[in-house]
């Protein structure tokens, strides 16, 4: 959706040339940028961890539905209907427990979610209030993310603006530009 949209603005604007004639465009990566910041990794390793400890509770129930009903069918032959009844009862409530589980950590709006959420959204905006002074102080009327869906099939260096939304963010570093990171990407690629 974010996608068409961009392109649809773009395309608007470029059917307009004496409009885009006067405007000034640009782009960053988003992802590079977030390498950056200290405190997104902190929150990625936390969600991480947080993440692999619900995955093995969730994994623990699931292991105890698969060995009841392991179970129940070395015990088949030997129990009453009743028994037989009672018995998979308690495997499907188990196996609900497991799901129900699973669906409150790792489903949508579930406890992983909102702890990511909560841990990454501040960070986003910090990193969006930045672009923002980066567009305002370069006079750029249109910024693209180039880690985005958005597919740019070429893009000039001289438009990249991301390591000056990494200096707003008092995380540039000179030695350390993505124009560096593309060159040493480029010759390894050779």
């Amino acid at each position: 959706m974010r996608k068409h949209l961009f392109l649809l603005i773009f395309l608007y604007l470029c059917s307009n040339s004496t409009y885009i004639y006067g405007q000034k465009f640009g782009y960053i990566d988003t992802e590079f940028i977030l390498s950056k910041v200290k405190e997104y990794k902190e929150a990625e390793e936390e969600i991480q961890k947080l993440g692999e400890r619900y995955q093995k509770e969730v994994s623990d129930k699931f292991a105890e539905v698969a060995k009841y009903t392991q179970e129940f069918k070395a015990e088949e032959i030997l129990l009453t209907e009743e028994m037989k009844k009672e018995r998979q009862d308690t495997i499907t409530s188990k196996d609900k427990k497991a799901r129900e589980l699973q669906k409150k950590v790792f489903g949508f709006e579930g406890l992983i979610f909102l702890k990511r959420n909560e841990l990454i959204k501040p960070i986003q905006e910090k990193v969006y209030l930045a672009v923002e002074k980066v567009c305002k102080k370069k006079q750029i009327q249109m910024m693209f993310d180039k880690s985005s869906e958005l597919i740019m099939v070429y893009t000039d260096p001289k438009h990249d603006y991301t390591d000056f939304v990494l200096d707003e963010l008092g995380v540039g570093d000179k030695k350390d530009s993505i124009d560096n990171k593309k060159k040493s990407e480029f010759v390894k690629g050779e």
